[in-house]
């Protein structure tokens, strides 16, 4: 064995124990691959940083782009809106229900930013009717990541595989072109999933909300005279039916109302005491056409006339602790107070038996007093948040963004854009790099996404693991490691069926991506794959199937795939419950997906 294939295998193992361990982030591991590549002239200096320029890099990066302006246009927001709508469905039909969705999205959209959304409402739902979050999320998470699998731009690590197939001359996947092999994977893992979630956890001991930061605040709004609920009865008023919000009291004419009726209808200059969590509020504000108050918009103007719009606004949650010298004050006060910069708009009280929502009928929010424990949320600019260490015992607890009004036209343009880069890259007229580039330049031309936004919100973790571990495929090349390990391979598998050797490498692919990142996983396989079916002299094309599917498919270990990790810390879930459902899933998919793939030997 020649030193430079020895080398190669040592970055290899390195780098998988780094991966397995930790000690550093994934990003910061690609960076020490591309410097040792270099370094030990396993590739050129052009080589080791081309995993920038990659194709795969690019269009999962404008991918991303794309995501973001989703996110920020509200398109994000309405299909999370549609979802809810499934609360009316028995519980027994809610898990195939939303994997269903979970899936179908997922195959168009990230589907990490998709299992954020139904966390959400799946938390609201569990509140609400009483069962166990925990019976959904591990089905959402693993439909997501099947329903990934369907389509060309499902997942980055189907575009990686395309890129190093295109780069070794094999003729590149279409977009649709495996999608029936995904359905078919998917349909086995609804059918197990559904079953098997009557065995996970329940998780009533563990609070969701808490964990992400869900907990209610109580706000006062009044009513604008433009605002298009105006002579609505309060029970035709959508998002007063529903459990996202609740109206505690109405103040009209200086009369306060206490859990007002539903035939009554809402005036113009009303002014309505709401109990609702911060993302949903801000989504009613927008809608609704109602305003914190006057002063709130005075000093808001007064604030902003230095800088561009409401981009530099955000909003903060604090804490009040023992001794704090606003302890005692409210809100009121609060307002009238020279409180660095900062605007109080909500107080959310801590919990104790006299804190009840009864309670909040009976007393005007403005004029609760503060005591230790209560959280205050304030609106104020960016640049100014230094200024609130100089209050004494108040804790920062979070940073909320501040979400601009979006109107339904850009909504409505952001989805155009997706579906038109769906249906380009779909129907091949383009490739999916070239489609979503055109719907990035859409978004910037449109002015439905800033940069600002982009360089803030995309997860460049993973632009530089790809663009690290690229370089790596790179080097086996070079070094002529992929053919060496090919060949032994083959030594090994000469003699077997066809049908075994593709279990095999799919198999070792399931394996390895349980432990490192998927897109690394495929990196390392994809080159294999090739060389092995090319010395069996056998379509190259189900061996990237394999490779590609195997990566995947991590369903055994709660780190294989970023949504597994995310449901691992949040739905009362141990490391059996993935090892033991995840693995009789993932085993089941192996050998069908082995014998569905052989067929096209």
């Amino acid at each position: 064995m020649e030193l430079s294939i020895i080398l190669v295998f040592i970055i290899i193992g390195v780098s998988i124990l780094l991966f397995i361990t930790e000690l550093f982030p994934v990003d910061k591991i690609s960076f020490f691959i591309i410097v040792a590549l270099v370094l030990l002239q396993l590739t050129t200096p052009e080589e080791a940083i081309s995993g920038f320029a990659n194709p795969a890099t690019i269009t999962v990066l404008a991918l991303m782009i794309l995501a973001v302006g989703l996110e920020e246009n509200g398109v994000i927001q309405l299909l999370s809106d549609g979802i809810k709508k499934l609360k009316i469905l028995p519980l027994i039909l809610l898990t195939p229900a939303f994997m269903i969705i979970s899936a179908s999205i997922s195959a168009f959209i990230s589907t990490t930013a998709v299992v954020i959304i139904f966390i959400k409402i799946v938390t609201r739902l569990s509140e609400k009717y009483g069962f166990s979050s925990s019976r959904l999320l591990m089905p959402i998470s693993f439909a997501g990541i099947l329903g990934g699998s369907c389509t060309l731009m499902g997942t980055s690590t189907n575009l990686i595989v395309n890129a190093i197939a295109k780069k070794h001359g094999v003729e590149a996947f279409s977009f649709f072109e495996f999608t029936w092999y995904g359905i078919i994977f998917f349909l086995i893992g609804l059918v197990i999933m559904t079953f098997a979630s009557r065995f996970l956890p329940k998780n009533k001991e563990r609070n969701l909300s808490s964990d992400y930061k869900t907990e209610s605040y109580v706000f006062t709004v009044k009513v604008t005279e433009d605002s298009p609920l105006i002579g609505k009865r309060f029970g035709e008023i959508e998002f007063l039916n529903q459990e996202d919000s609740k109206l505690l009291k109405l103040i009209r004419d200086n009369q306060v109302i206490n859990d007002p009726g539903k035939y009554i209808k809402l005036m113009a200059k009303d002014n309505l005491v709401l109990m609702s969590d911060l993302d949903n509020f801000q989504a009613l504000m927008k809608e609704n056409g109602f305003v914190l108050n006057e002063e709130r918009q005075k000093k808001q103007l007064e604030n902003l006339s230095d800088i561009d719009g409401d981009k530099d606004l955000t909003y903060i949650e604090t804490l009040i602790l023992p001794g704090s010298n606003l302890i005692g004050k409210t809100l009121k006060g609060l307002r009238r107070m020279s409180f660095e910069g900062a605007f109080p708009i909500a107080i959310k009280k801590r919990r104790n038996l006299r804190n009840t929502q009864e309670r909040l009928l009976r007393k005007n929010i403005d004029d609760i007093n503060l005591k230790p424990g209560d959280r205050v949320l304030l609106e104020m600019q960016e640049h100014k948040i230094s200024d609130l260490y100089n209050i004494e015992n108040i804790a920062i607890l979070n940073e909320h963004e501040f979400k601009p009004n979006v109107s339904k036209s850009k909504r409505m343009l952001a989805l155009l854009i997706l579906l038109g880069v769906i249906s380009l890259a779909a129907t091949s007229v383009i490739t999916i790099l070239t489609a979503s580039l055109v719907g990035v330049s859409a978004m910037l031309l449109t002015n439905i996404i800033q940069l600002e936004s982009v360089y803030q919100k995309v997860n460049w973790q993973i632009i530089f693991l790809l663009a690290g571990m690229i370089p790596l495929g790179i080097a086996m090349t070079n070094s002529g490691a992929d053919i060496w390990l090919s060949n032994h391979l083959l030594n090994i598998m000469s003699n077997q069926d066809p049908t075994i050797v593709l279990g095999l490498l799919f198999g070792i692919t399931i394996i390895l991506s349980g432990v490192i990142s998927n897109n690394a996983t495929a990196i390392i396989m994809a080159p294999i794959a090739i060389a092995v079916a090319s010395g069996l002299n056998l379509d190259i094309k189900p061996f990237l199937l394999a490779v590609m599917f195997g990566s995947n498919f991590s369903f055994f270990t709660p780190v294989g795939y970023q949504t597994n990790t995310l449901i691992y810390g949040t739905g009362a879930y141990k490391f059996k419950h993935f090892l033991i459902i995840g693995g009789i899933l993932s085993i089941t998919l192996w050998i069908v997906g082995t014998l569905l793939l052989s067929s096209s030997l």
